[in-house]
């Protein structure tokens, strides 16, 4: 595959029914880079069908996935998208532009779309760590960026070590002691177009998640 300015990194866990309609959305030019993260509905088979390179990371974890992709990557500039389909991948091409104009990080701010449910708990958490974020770290962000854009060199050398759901919030607090800018754009965000969901899907997801997002922000 030709050198893309942009590699995007899908940390997957059985996302094989959504991957396809969100690699068939990347914008042109973009290496899609899907992490295996021990699938057993065939994600990998699925992904390198649609063009996808594709990275097996055994350990378990959103966050083991994330970095195995982000360290895979070859290009100066990394995007991270979860792969359910409810992030539309054509919305990444301006946090692209933020990073090439200056920005540390360019993250999505989560809007849902018309008859969206989105779990009430899964909304407060998110308003309670970003409040935290803002007054505690002073990073004016509103979301915990499923969606998000940095160089990849420096993302890597911030030395995240969460690998379960507390990665990204992690990243944020991490990105604000270093004195990153970041911005924030809002994103579309809808129904998940396969599977069920590995946090909000689930108590026992919800409940892990809970820990690490605390572990981090206290």
């Amino acid at each position: 595959m030709p050198d893309s300015p942009v590699t995007v990194v899908l940390p997957c866990l059985d996302e094989a029914a959504s991957l396809p309609g969100v690699l068939a959305a990347l914008p042109a030019g973009y290496r899609a880079l899907v992490v295996d993260n021990n699938s057993t509905d065939g994600t990998a088979e699925v992904a390198r069908r649609h063009g996808a390179d594709v990275v097996a990371e055994r350990r378990p974890g959103y966050g083991s996935a994330v970095h195995a992709g982000v360290a895979a990557a070859t290009t100066p500039i990394v995007a991270v998208l979860d792969a359910d389909g409810s992030l539309d991948p054509r919305e990444l091409p301006g946090l692209v532009d933020d990073v090439e104009r200056g920005a540390d990080m360019a993250i999505g701010r989560r809007r849902a779309v018309p008859g969206l449910k989105w779990p009430w708990h899964a909304r407060l958490g998110t308003a309670a760590v970003c409040w935290r974020l803002r007054t505690r770290h002073g990073l004016q962000v509103h979301d915990i960026a499923p969606m998000r854009v940095a160089r990849r060199e420096p993302l890597l050398a911030l030395g995240v070590a969460d690998r379960r759901s507390g990665y990204p919030l992690e990243l944020l607090v991490r990105a604000a002691q270093a004195g990153w800018t970041v911005t924030e754009r809002d994103v579309a965000y809808g129904p998940r177009t396969g599977g069920t969901s590995k946090v909000s899907g689930s108590v026992k997801g919800s409940a892990i998640a809970a820990l690490d997002f605390w572990r981090v922000i206290s």
